[in-house]
C-alpha cells in the first residue's frame, strides 16, 4: 500500500518500554507517524536523545507537548487519522485526557489505548495487579461510552522482559540449577516478541477486521506453560534443572508480603502462570481476532528462536 494510503498515526507514551517497538514497526510500514514528546524528554538522558535521534533519522515526526495539554493535544490528534497510547503505569488512568481530545478533534477514525499485556476484561488477578488491570478496563469503557472507534491490544507477556529469567519474578537472570515456578506450571502462558508486537498492532491499524475488537497475539510456537518453557530450555541447555514448585496459598502470602514493585510483579505472574489468564478462554468473534490468523505472512520470532538468544 502506497504511504498516501495509509493512516496518519500519532504515538503518545513513543519513548516508553513497548511504545519505540511501536513506533518503528510504524515508521518501517510506510505510515506517516508522529510522536508527541514532553520538551523535557531528549534531555533527560543520553539514551532517550538517542532514541529521539533514530526517530527522526527514520522519518517520525516529533511534536512536542503532552498529555496535561489539552489545546495542544487536540492541535496534534487533528493532524492524524489514528491514535495510539503507549503510555506507562502512572499514566493509565490519565488517557482520560486522550479520550477527551479525540472527543474534541472529532477526526479519529481509531484510537488504540495502552493496553499491551492481558486481555483486561477477562482477569482473575489479586491486589496489587487487579487495580492496575481496573484501571485499563475503566479506559475502555470511557472509550465505548464516548463511541470512539477502537482496537485493544491484548499482546500478553514480552518476551524481551519474562524470557530472560525463564519467567521467574526474583531472578537476575536464567535459572542454572533450580527454577522456581508458581503453582503447578501446568497453565499456559504466550510469550511475543516485542518487534511482532509493534508489527501486529500496526498491521491492525487500517484493517476493518480489528475495529471495535480485541486483538490478540498468540502466535503458533509462542504458548508455553512454565514446565514446558522449563523442559524446553532444559533440552537447549542439557542440564536438569531442580523445580521448586510454590502452591498458591504461598504465592499470594509472598504477593502480600511483598514491597512494591515485586508485589505487582508477583500477582500479574499468578493471574497467568497459576489462573492461566492469557489462556483460559476462546477469542468469540463477537469480541476478538487473532494476530497471526489475520496476518499469516508476519514471520514472527517463536519461543524456541528467542531461547536461542541466550545459548
Amino acid at each position: 500500500m502506497a504511504s498516501e494510503n495509509k493512516s496518519k498515526i500519532l504515538i503518545i507514551g513513543g519513548t516508553g518500554y513497548i511504545g519505540k517497538f511501536i513506533v518503528q514497526a510504524s515508521a518501517r510500514s510506510g505510515h506517516p507517524t508522529s510522536v508527541l514528546v514532553r520538551e523535557a524528554t531528549a534531555a533527560s538522558s543520553p539514551a532517550k536523545a538517542e532514541l529521539l535521534e533514530g526517530f527522526k533519522n527514520s522519518g517520525v515526526t516529533l511534536v512536542y507537548g503532552d498529555l496535561y495539554d489539552h489545546e495542544g493535544l487536540v492541535k496534534a490528534i487533528k493532524e492524524v487519522d489514528v491514535v495510539i497510547s503507549t503510555v506507562g503505569h502512572a499514566q493509565l488512568a490519565d488517557q482520560t485526557k486522550i479520550i477527551a481530545a479525540i472527543k474534541e478533534a472529532g477526526n479519529v477514525k481509531r484510537f488504540f489505548p495502552s493496553e499491551f499485556g492481558n486481555d483486561v476484561d477477562r482477569v482473575h488477578a489479586v491486589e496489587p495487579a487487579k487495580s492496575a488491570f481496573a484501571t485499563k478496563a475503566n479506559i475502555r469503557r470511557a472509550i465505548e461510552a464516548e463511541g470512539i472507534p477502537y482496537t485493544y491490544v491484548a499482546s500478553n507477556f514480552f518476551a524481551g522482559y519474562f524470557l530472560p529469567t525463564l519467567g521467574q519474578a526474583e531472578a537476575q537472570g536464567l535459572p542454572t540449577d533450580k527454577i522456581v515456578i508458581l503453582g503447578d506450571g501446568n497453565p499456559k502462558a504466550i510469550f511475543v516478541s516485542e518487534e511482532d508486537i509493534g508489527t501486529y498492532t500496526i498491521r491492525a491499524v487500517d484493517d476493518p477486521r480489528t475495529l471495535n475488537k480485541i486483538l490478540y497475539m498468540r502466535p503458533p510456537g509462542n504458548i508455553y506453560s512454565h514446565n514446558e518453557l522449563t523442559s524446553l530450555w532444559e533440552k537447549k541447555t542439557g542440564k536438569k534443572l531442580e523445580r521448586v514448585y510454590l502452591p498458591e496459598e504461598e504465592v499470594l502470602k509472598k504477593i502480600q508480603e511483598s514491597p512494591m514493585p515485586l508485589n505487582v510483579v508477583l500477582a500479574i505472574r499468578h493471574s497467568v502462570f497459576v489462573k492461566g489468564d492469557q489462556t483460559n478462554f476462546e477469542i468469540d468473534p463477537s469480541f476478538g481476532v487473532e494476530a497471526s490468523e489475520l496476518y499469516p505472512d508476519v514471520k514472527h520470532i517463536t519461543v524456541d528462536e528467542y531461547l536461542n538468544r541466550f545459548l
